[in-house]
């Protein structure tokens, strides 16, 4: 007898920065670089549409020139994982569908918080490092708006789902296109366009309220 492994029933995709956790970990980075108020001005136009995301990363990422790679591990033990995230992705495994984080944070920081949330899939930038410490830049590929949308589709069509059971969570504009796709859009404790782009908004601050508004079996 050949095992079949059961389809998945839902894809959600999550942001992570805001939304999986707390934090912003580029302006947490930033801090122990002492340029936490510069990156914050930044990272908040960039929330908000006004610069573009690619840019705007590698502005940030430049304050970080010169830094320890050790305090990635720092930053680690100070992020907080939002409310309700662990209940949501135990949630949605319970009724037999995947979960993942698409970030234009860094994998670096995402891939142990996958394991502690039981992510099936992630995609995030590299920070480029040379000897120990920080170069300012990043690896290509970037993830920046098309790119979170891209790993949405193509998760959904590496499981066989169509989109309408796909959902998108996140705060901000690098949001839109891939809540655009996705059959189901939340805003979580979302900026001005998110909240007017989503098909729901959350405003709690507990992920565990996305519970009912999940694809039905």
């Amino acid at each position: 007898m050949t095992n079949t492994i059961p389809a998945a029933t839902m894809l959600v995709v999550f942001d992570v920065d805001s939304t999986l956790i707390e934090q912003e970990v580029i302006e947490m980075l930033a801090a122990k670089a002492g340029k936490a108020q510069d990156v914050a001005d930044v990272t908040e136009r960039a929330m908000r549409g006004e610069l573009d995301f690619s840019s705007s990363l590698r502005a940030r990422v430049a304050t970080l020139k010169g830094m320890p790679v050790s305090i990635l591990e720092e930053v680690l033990e100070e992020i907080r994982i939002t409310k309700g995230a662990i209940e949501l992705i135990q949630h949605i495994h319970a009724q037999g569908g995947k979960a993942a984080a698409v970030s234009g944070g860094f994998i670096e920081l995402l891939e142990p918080l996958s394991r502690k949330l039981n992510l099936d899939f992630i995609r995030a930038n590299t920070l480029e490092t040379q000897d120990g410490f920080f170069t300012g830049d990043v690896i290509e590929p970037i993830i920046d708006k098309p790119a979170k949308a891209h790993a949405l589709s193509e998760w959904a069509e590496e499981l066989g789902l169509a989109l309408d059971r796909t959902v998108a969570v996140g705060d901000g504009a690098n949001d839109l296109d891939m809540m655009a796709i996705a059959g189901v859009s939340i805003g979580f404790n979302a900026k001005p366009r998110v909240r007017d782009a989503a098909d729901h908004c959350i405003d709690s601050g507990n992920l565990l309220d996305a519970v009912n508004l999940l694809p039905k079996n």
